[in-house]
C-alpha cells in the first residue's frame, strides 16, 4: 500500500538533501510537489490543504532554516504532522461496561464486513475475551452462512440466525443468548445495500437502538478511495460512528482513503484489513504507517508479528539442532511456514527500514509462488532425504521433480542453496557454542 504515494516523496525528499542549506523558495517548489503527490493518491483536496499549510508554517521557520540538516528536519516535520493527521495516537476498542458489550458492525455490500468480523472475533478470542458472532444480514443468505463456517474455523460460536427472522429481532435475541450463556463481546454482522438507502439507515438504527453498541464501526473498501470516504461521512451523519475498519489496504497503493478518513469524519481508523486470511487484520497505529509512508520502515509491526507466529519452545528446539548441526529440510521447511503466516514477502520487506527504497528490491517485487514452489519440493521428498539431503542423487531428483510439478534444475537450485545455508549456520554457530545464537530462527529464513 501507498507504493506511489511512497515514492513520490522519497524523489522529493533526495532533491531537497542535494540543496544542503534551504531556502524558502526551495522549501516551497518541495511542499508544491508533496501537495501533487498527495492529491494524485487521491486525498481528499481540503485535507490536503490543510496537511500541506500545517508543514509550511513550521518548514519555513526557524526550526529548518537554522538547522545543520535542514533536509533531515523537513522529514520530520512531514512525518510528525502525517502522524498527527492520522490521528496521533492508536485508538482503543472500547470494551468497558457491563458484558455483554456489542460491536456493531455497518457498510456497504461488498466491503467485507463478514469477514471483518471473523477477524475481530479472532484477535478479541487471541486476548483472552469470549465473542459471540450474530449474522444479522438476512437480505443476503450467503453472508449467514459464511459466518458460520468463519466460526467453525475459528472455534467460537454463532447465533443460529434463520433468513425469515427480523434483523432487528436477531440481535435482541442475540444479546439476550450471549447474556445467558456468559459471552463478554457480541459482533453484530448487519446487512448492508449497494448505496445507503432509508430502509437500511432505520434497520441499523433500530438495532443501535436496541443493542446500545459500545462500538459502531464502519467497513470500508479502501481500494474505492475518495467514495469510502464519502460513504463514511454519510453512515456517521446518521449513525454516529465510533471508528473505521479500512479493508483491502493490501491492494490499494494511493492510500487516499486512510489519509483522508480521520480528518474528514472525526473519527478514528481502528484497524487495516490486509489480506484475506484470518490473521489480517492489523491495529491502526497512525505513526507506524507514517513511517511506513515515508520509506523508513515499521520494525514494531515486524516484531509483533514475530512475537505472535513463532513459538518460544520450537525457536528453543531448533536452536539447539543448529547448535548440534543438525538442521534438515524439514526444519527449513518448518521456518518458510511460519514466515508465509506473517505475511507476504513484499509486506515484510516493506517493514524493514531502507529496504522498501532500493531500486534492486523494487524491480525484483519477491515471488511468493517461490515459496510455495520450495515447499512442495520439500514435501515430495521421503523422510530419509529431508533429513540427509546428500542421499538425493539424479533419480530421486528426477522423481521429487515430477512429484511437486518442478524441474529438476528447481531441486537442485534448492539443494545448493540449502547447502549454502547449513554452511554459514555452521560459521555462525562456530566459536559461539556456549553463548546464545547470534540470530533468532525464522528472522534469518
Amino acid at each position: 500500500m501507498f507504493d506511489r504515494l511512497s515514492d513520490k516523496l522519497a524523489g522529493v525528499f533526495k532533491k531537497l538533501k542535494g540543496h544542503g542549506k534551504l531556502t524558502e523558495a526551495q522549501v516551497e517548489e518541495a511542499l508544491r510537489e508533496v501537495r501533487l503527490a498527495l492529491l494524485e493518491a487521491d486525498v481528499h483536496y481540503k485535507v490536503t490543504k490543510g496537511f500541506i499549510e500545517s508543514i509550511k508554517a513550521r518548514a519555513v521557520g526557524e526550526e529548518v532554516m537554522r538547522s545543520l540538516t535542514p533536509a533531515q528536519q523537513v522529514v520530520k516535520i512531514v512525518h510528525e504532522e502525517l502522524t498527527r493527521l492520522l490521528g496521533g495516537e492508536s485508538p482503543r476498542l472500547d470494551l468497558g461496561g457491563k458484558p455483554p458489550v456489542a460491536i456493531m458492525l455497518v457498510g456497504l455490500q461488498g466491503s467485507g464486513k463478514t469477514t471483518t468480523a471473523g477477524k475481530l472475533a479472532r484477535r478479541l478470542k487471541s486476548q483472552g475475551r469470549q465473542p459471540y458472532l450474530v449474522p444479522a444480514d438476512v437480505q443476503r443468505p450467503a453472508a449467514i452462512e459464511q459466518l458460520k463456517r468463519l466460526a467453525g474455523d475459528l472455534g467460537v460460536d454463532v447465533y443460529p440466525s434463520q433468513t425469515n427472522q427480523n434483523p432487528v429481532d436477531i440481535a435482541v435475541l442475540a444479546m439476550e443468548a450471549a447474556y445467558t450463556a456468559g459471552y463478554d463481546t457480541v459482533i453484530l454482522d448487519t446487512a448492508g445495500r449497494l448505496h445507503i438507502d432509508a430502509p437500511l439507515m432505520d434497520e441499523l438504527k433500530a438495532i443501535r437502538a436496541k443493542t446500545e453498541p459500545n462500538e459502531i464501526l464502519l467497513v470500508a473498501d479502501a481500494m474505492t478511495g475518495q467514495d469510502a470516504v464519502q460513504v463514511a461521512q454519510k453512515f456517521h451523519d446518521l449513525l454516529r460512528l465510533t471508528g473505521v475498519i479500512l479493508t483491502k489496504m493490501e491492494g490499494d497503493a494511493r492510500g487516499g482513503a486512510a489519509l483522508s478518513m480521520r480528518a474528514v469524519i472525526g473519527q478514528p481508523i481502528k484497524f487495516l484489513g490486509v489480506g484475506e486470511k484470518l490473521d489480517a487484520l492489523e491495529v491502526f497505529h497512525p505513526d507506524r504507517l507514517s513511517s511506513r509512508i515515508l520509506g523508513m520502515g515499521d520494525v514494531l509491526t515486524l516484531i509483533e508479528k514475530a512475537q505472535e507466529t513463532f513459538d518460544a519452545a520450537q525457536a528453543q528446539a531448533l536452536e539447539k539442532k543448529l547448535r548440534k548441526e543438525g538442521f534438515t529440510l524439514e526444519d527449513f521447511r518448518d521456518q518458510l511456514r511460519q514466515i508465509k503466516k506473517m505475511g507476504t514477502m513484499e509486506q515484510l520487506l516493506g517493514m524493514i527500514p531502507g529496504l522498501g527504497k532500493l531500486k534492486a528490491l523494487k524491480d525484483m517485487k519477491p515471488d511468493d509462488r517461490e515459496l510455495k514452489r520450495v515447499e512442495a519440493i520439500i514435501n515430495s521428498m521421503t523422510p530419509k532425504e529431508r533429513a540427509d539431503h546428500l542421499i538425493i542423487n539424479g533419480s530421486r531428483r528426477r522423481r521429487i521433480a515430477l512429484g511437486s510439478g518442478t524441474s529438476v534444475q528447481d531441486v537442485n537450485r534448492l539443494l545448493k542453496n540449502f547447502a549454502t545455508t547449513q554452511k554459514m549456520i555452521k560459521q555462525m554457530t562456530q566459536g559461539g557454542k556456549k553463548g546464545k545464537l547470534p540470530f533468532m530462527p525464522g528472522k534469518f529464513f
